[in-house]
């Protein structure tokens, strides 16, 4: 008898065990990115975090060595990248904007240009859609599994294609900010009318309250901007490059998972949360400026501010976060040749101007480069066609035209591209991933590093495929993950297929990313 109490005991105190050690699925996904923060903000930074990041970095699966694998690094491509895992050239995002050859127009990467979807919440705002992405998400996956009855999936930020390309064609709703008007907007893509909620924060004019607010750095100093009082466009669009740019969006995060009951029906639903001003203050004044250490701090509060409201609304473990961001930022050229360093500005409008040239020069006087942007190299083929002109030609011409402008560092014709003939080197796998036969320029253009396209003189941008471009944070955080730090080489791609993992759906159609084992619990 007594070995039979003992073998019983045993059996209760295992049992016991490992329901202690089972852990709940999760009732949502909350993706976080942060526009332009280069992973080294999470180093210079760090003593300063006491919020979400430090949450993330403590209780997170961390890869400190995660890159984008394409080039161009901007907006539109990081996000269409998140959560499909996609390359352009399987995405066919290649831009923020390009030309559209189909109909002789420049189009952005979500522009609806047919009449087919209109805006909601703004008769100002040009209607936006996910219809150019070409592969699914993993809100799309989720949805298509059939595994919850009622999986919502919301993409929210400023900018429309931060709150459209990671939440996918399916998503149920997708919401961004209207600067003409103060109003947060959507499309007819997601529903016929805003819901009320939506309309009662407009009409209640959320954004107002900073009207007149001092924009003071945390930790002491000068104030680094004021807002303008008058309610109007200027003010508007000012708040996009001040902190309160993003306490607009978490507040509007707040309320669209109280509204639609996020991770609160017995689903799994999926939250994407993209912060926006981080991006406008860092073209405005480069990484190493204070603002920019201030927007990673206030950041850095906001976060876990989200992270503690969801705690009070699900539970704390009840939900899995992840964080990165789109794209890094290169210094400003004239602090880089301050401390010795290599770069400057090249005018678009003048890399235009040499392919015109030669382009003219050979077939005669025309508008050879109809796209507005120096950097993206597109040659007419309507006019090409009436000069009975090759368009191999045409374009090998161009190329060694562009080639002998100072710091350029590499051309590529669209046909070396597509035919592979180009070095498969870092650069070159970044180029070559980077380009969708349908989309994508004539020529593409790398300059030499720490060298931007710039039509200012003061701040910077992002664009090339160099690691302050490219290497951003890629941070998992809840029950399927093992916190810790891991240096093994990752990409952006591999949060698709890894959450697709995590809670057992099919990978994203385009995915080219890896499942990251090694943070996953067994």
């Amino acid at each position: 008898m007594k070995k039979i109490l003992l073998a019983l005991f045993a059996s209760l105190l295992a049992l016991a065990q490992d329901k202690s050690a089972f852990k709940p699925p999760p009732k949502l996904i909350v993706f976080i990115a942060v526009d332009q923060f280069r992973y080294d903000y999470l180093l210079k930074f760090r003593n300063s975090y006491t919020g979400g990041l430090d949450r993330l970095l403590t209780q997170g699966a961390v890869f400190t060595n995660a890159s984008y694998t394409h080039y161009p690094t901007v907006t539109a491509v990081g996000h269409s990248t998140m959560l499909t895992g996609a390359t352009p050239a399987i995405s066919g995002i290649v831009a923020n904007e390009w030309y559209d050859r189909s109909i002789n127009k420049e189009v952005t990467s979500v522009e609806v240009t047919d009449g087919s979807v209109t805006t909601l919440g703004s008769a100002s705002k040009v209607a936006a859609s996910p219809h150019r992405l070409l592969v699914s998400t993993l809100g799309d996956e989720m949805k298509m599994s059939g595994k919850w009855r009622n999986t919502k999936v919301i993409g929210i930020s400023i900018k429309d294609r931060s709150a459209i390309l990671p939440s996918g064609r399916m998503a149920d709703a997708a919401y961004w900010f209207d600067p003409d008007t103060g109003n947060w907007v959507s499309s007819t893509w997601y529903f016929d009318t805003l819901p009320g909620w939506v309309s009662q924060i407009n009409t209640a004019r959320a954004a107002d309250k900073f009207a007149g607010k001092l924009w003071s750095p945390l930790e002491g100093g000068k104030p680094f901007k004021k807002l303008a009082t008058e309610l109007d466009k200027k003010f508007y669009t000012s708040i996009e490059s001040t902190p309160f740019g993003n306490e607009i969006i978490e507040e509007f995060t707040e309320r669209a998972i109280v509204e639609e009951k996020l991770g609160q029906r017995g689903s799994l639903d999926l939250l994407t949360v993209s912060f926006s001003a981080n991006d406008y203050v860092g073209h405005d004044v480069g990484p190493d400026d204070p603002q920019v250490r201030d927007m990673a701090i206030r950041t850095d509060r906001l976060i876990g501010k989200l992270f503690n409201f969801l705690d009070s609304k699900l539970g704390k473990g009840n939900y899995v976060a992840g964080f990165t961001a789109d794209h890094g930022v290169s210094p400003v050229p004239e602090i880089n040749q301050a401390r010795k360093m290599p770069g400057g500005r090249i005018l678009p409008d003048d890399v235009k101007k040499v392919v015109n040239g030669r382009l003219t020069e050979l077939y005669g006087e025309g508008n050879w480069t109809p796209f507005k942007n120096g950097d993206m190299i597109y040659i007419d083929e309507g006019l090409a066609a009436a000069r009975k002109v090759n368009m191999a030609e045409a374009r090998r011409q161009a190329a060694a035209a562009v080639r002998s402008i100072p710091h350029v560092m590499r051309v590529f014709t669209a046909d070396q591209i597509s035919e592979g003939h180009l070095v498969q080197d870092r650069i070159g796998l970044r180029v070559s991933n980077g380009f969708f036969t349908a989309r994508s320029p004539d020529i593409t253009i790398v300059l030499e590093p720490y060298w931007i396209y710039s039509t200012k003189t003061t701040g910077t941008t992002h664009f090339s495929p160099y690691g302050y471009d490219t290497h951003v944070p890629l941070i998992l955080m809840g029950a399927p993950f093992k916190s810790g730090n891991y240096n093994a080489a990752a990409t952006v791609n591999d949060f698709a297929p890894t959450l697709a993992t995590a809670i057992g759906v099919e990978i994203p159609s385009g995915s080219v990313g890896r499942i990251l084992t090694e943070a996953l619990v067994n």
